[in-house]
């Protein structure tokens, strides 16, 4: 279904019953990117999974600065009114995870308990955000050139994604479906508005950050291990979990085990 709210229309796929669970997922994704993981939540949980601003069926506005990571915020809050949701638990992979980590951060009363797969609280030093923007303007600029089909298969190819090469063809194929399911522009500007390199950093306001949360990494995926450690022994409730033989996209190369952890996470135990 298509939902208007803030002068676009975000595209939702709902499953399951039970408390809410908003899904966000990370950037060239959609909605079902988490189809993997509903067999397995859907009997607990009422799933929210949504596609954001200029992915899969959403609008993608030609603006960049409306896909600016704060605005994504204000979408995704007024989307619980919408379905009139005070309180939700969420789970974000990657620039989803940003996001979410960004809602929890400055809509704490609206989080009960928050899953982040694969993210991070952004760049610290100035100059390493000035680097990412420009390195990700220098992208969204070659992918309006070069057109979708070429993005998608230069984004497969990121090193970053090398153990997904071992996923069975059908994974793969299902995967670089959701992404053809975007739009050049739609990439693009989401580089722009919601690159690491123009959102807060998060990393000083990580211990006041009391929102019980679950650090999920793949053990293949040594940055991001490392910074889910330093970010666990930041925050005051937060725990880390690896999980074996995934890259970054745990969920995705792992996700009967992942789907195990969130379960018990959101369970309480």
């Amino acid at each position: 279904m298509k939902i208007s709210l803030n002068d676009i229309a975000l595209h939702v796929t709902l499953a399951g019953a039970g408390p809410p669970l908003l899904l966000l997922h990370g950037f060239t994704g959609n909605g079902q990117t988490w189809q993997p993981l509903v067999p397995a939540l859907a009997a607990r949980h009422a799933m929210v999974m949504v596609d954001l601003i200029g992915h899969g069926a959403s609008d993608a506005p030609a603006d960049p600065a409306r896909y600016a990571i704060e605005q994504c915020v204000v979408d995704l809050l007024a989307l619980l009114d919408h379905f009139g949701i005070e309180r939700v638990d969420l789970c974000g992979y990657s620039m989803g995870g940003r996001i979410g980590l960004l809602l929890a951060a400055g809509a704490p009363e609206r989080v009960g308990r928050q899953i982040l797969i694969g993210a991070s609280p952004g760049l610290a030093d100035p100059a390493e955000r000035a680097a990412r923007l420009a390195s990700d303007e220098a992208l969204a600029e070659r992918i309006e050139r070069e057109g979708l089909a070429w993005f998608v298969d230069y984004w497969a190819a990121q090193p970053l994604f090398a153990s997904q090469q071992r996923l069975p063809e059908q994974v793969r194929a299902a995967q670089r479906a959701q992404r053809l399911a975007g739009s050049a522009h739609g990439y693009a500007n989401a580089l722009r508005g919601m690159s690491v390199g123009r959102q807060p950093s998060l990393w000083a306001a990580l211990p006041a950050i009391v929102t019980p949360t679950l650090l999920i990494t793949g053990a293949l995926d040594e940055k991001f291990c490392a910074i889910a450690a330093r970010m666990a022994a930041l925050m005051p409730h937060a725990q880390h979990v690896i999980v074996p033989n995934a890259g970054h996209a745990a969920h995705l190369e792992q996700p009967e085990e992942v789907a195990r952890l969130i379960g018990n996470f959101l369970a309480g135990s």
